[in-house]
C-alpha cells in the first residue's frame, strides 16, 4: 500500500506543548525520538507517569496528518506543524483511517507501529481556547471521534526528515480499529 509524505519533524527535550521544527529527527528503536522529552521505554507523558510510571511507552512518536491543520485554519484556528506537539507532520496519508499495527516506513531506514489514537487533552484549549472541539467530536451514533494524531512505537530506528516517502505496510487482518492510548 502507497503512502504519504513527511512533511515536518518536530522534537523538544523540554515539557512544552509545542515542538520546535527540525531539519530532521532521529528515531531510536523502543525508544522513540533522539532529544525528545517522551522518548523512553516506560510512559514519559506527565499525565501517565502519574497514573503508573512503570507501564510500557506506546506514545514514543507522535504523528499528525497535516490536513488537520487545514481543517482547524479553516474554522478559524491558526496552527500548523508541531505546535500540538507531534514529532511527524503526514501529508497525503489518512493515519485515523490505518489500523492498529499497521507499519510506517518513514524515509529510507524508520519503521514505527502504530500503537493508537492521541487523546486530545485540555492543554490543546489552553493554547488556543475552543481548539480541542476540532480536534475531538461525536460521530452519528454519539461515539468520541479522536483527530489530533496517532501514537507509535519505534521498531527500526534511523534519520526522518521532511520530504521523505512514507510507505504503508497493513498488518495481518482482521484489522483492529484505533483507540486511545
Amino acid at each position: 500500500m502507497t503512502g504519504g509524505t513527511v512533511t515536518t519533524v518536530s522534537s523538544n527535550g523540554e515539557y512544552t506543548f509545542t515542538k520546535p521544527n527540525r531539519e530532521s529527527i532521529t528515531l531510536l528503536r523502543g525508544l522513540g525520538v533522539e532529544g525528545d522529552i517522551h522518548a523512553g521505554v516506560t510512559v514519559k507523558h506527565r499525565s501517565r507517569v502519574a497514573q503508573d510510571p512503570t507501564r510500557p511507552n506506546l506514545r514514543q512518536v507522535h504523528l499528525i496528518h497535516e490536513e488537520l491543520f487545514d481543517e482547524a485554519r479553516a474554522a478559524g484556528f491558526d496552527v500548523g506543524p508541531g505546535q500540538l506537539g507531534e514529532n511527524v507532520t503526514t501529508g497525503g496519508i489518512d493515519l485515523l483511517g490505518l489500523p492498529a499495527g499497521t507499519l510506517l516506513r518513514l524515509g529510507g531506514e524508520a519503521v514505527v507501529e502504530i500503537t493508537g489514537l492521541r487523546n486530545p487533552c485540555l492543554q490543546i484549549d489552553a493554547f488556543q481556547h475552543g481548539l480541542l472541539k476540532q480536534m475531538a467530536g461525536r460521530d452519528d451514533e454519539g461515539n468520541i471521534v479522536r483527530k489530533a494524531g496517532i501514537m507509535s512505537v519505534v521498531v527500526t530506528g534511523g534519520v526522518v526528515r521532511p520530504g521523505d516517502p512514507i510507505g504503508v505496510e497493513l498488518p495481518a487482518g482482521p484489522h483492529r480499529a484505533l483507540e486511545r492510548v
